[in-house]
């Protein structure tokens, strides 16, 4: 390469990178609107997001009106659609507003698991050497336990609630996380590309955020979105053993757990919690697996 040229260069990259990074979201775009499985999970995620977001406006009544005299009330009843629970208050409105909390238990433990696995992947999978054995060995540590009997252990030791559980998932995702994230790392750092641009004298940071971190963020992506059904059926567990939410909040495992005295009383009723749960992961490991088909460029 002459030196006009590696001159040159770094004025070309970014367009041609911007040209390939939006000739990849279009690509996959049009997969995915091929894909009538990840089409109708998407839409039915779409309309659960909808429906935590503006519960306030359009649940049919107060999720925390007890009104004993309506209890266990049968799906259909007259101003009940979905009956009513143990305590009389509409199981409509309680599942509403139980899918903001399951979301947002879904959402930010893997959230904040692929900020902090991510970046520990990342550096450990560039860096290599000792600093790769500290990070990974640590991350073993954690990864050694199954993910709910962490979770369990950690959410027991801090005590119940939102916060604590936060803490707990966000810990039993971080180390696999971490590993994905260092082992497509190795792969990437031993590319033509990042060797040119480090005999070119740029910056560790520099490589780092713009070849590096470009060419692993989906696969990172794609990892992550596949743990937010697990989160939630985590999250529910640990709500479900009064070490999660705690009442009144309304919130698909707590409410399960509330229900399960009921269950032959009123059977149906006690088991929308669960079908709820069990939809909503599946319908995100069907757009997940989606997603990753899409990417796939060689399937």
């Amino acid at each position: 390469m002459s030196v006009s040229n590696a001159i040159d260069q770094p004025a070309v990259r970014p367009a041609a990178a911007r040209n390939i990074a939006r000739t990849f979201w279009q690509t996959l775009g049009r997969r995915l609107r091929r894909d009538p499985v990840s089409i109708l999970c998407f839409g039915f995620l779409v309309a659960i997001v909808l429906m935590a977001l503006f519960a306030p406006w359009i649940a049919p009544a107060d999720p925390y009106q007890v009104n004993m005299l309506q209890r266990l009330q049968p799906p259909g009843t007259e101003g009940f659609i979905l009956g009513t629970d143990e305590l009389g208050r509409d199981l409509l409105s309680r599942l509403m507003y139980g899918a903001r909390m399951s979301l947002f238990m879904g959402l930010a433990p893997v959230f904040i698991a692929t900020i902090i696995g991510g970046t520990l992947g990342v550096v450990a999978g560039y860096a290599g050497g000792w600093v790769n054995t500290a990070i990974m060995r640590v991350m073993d540590v954690f990864y050694a336990f199954p993910s709910v009997l962490l979770a369990v252990a950690i959410s027991g030791s801090l005590g119940g609630g939102v916060r604590n559980g936060l803490i707990a998932l966000s810990l039993v995702f971080t180390p696999s996380i971490a590993r994905v994230a260092e082992s497509v790392t190795v792969q990437v750092r031993t590319q033509d590309y990042v060797e040119a641009a480090r005999a070119t004298g740029a910056p560790a940071w520099r490589i780092l955020m713009t070849h590096v971190l470009r060419n692993v963020a989906g696969t990172i992506f794609v990892f992550s979105t596949s743990l937010v059904s697990v989160s939630i059926i985590i999250a529910s567990g640990l709500s479900f053993l009064g070490l999660g939410v705690s009442l009144p909040e309304a919130e698909w495992g707590m409410m399960l757990s509330s229900m399960r005295q009921s269950v032959y009383l009123a059977p149906l009723n006690s088991v929308l919690p669960g079908v709820m749960i069990f939809v909503t992961s599946v319908s995100l490991n069907l757009l997940s697996d989606g997603i990753r088909s899409a990417m796939n460029v060689k399937g």
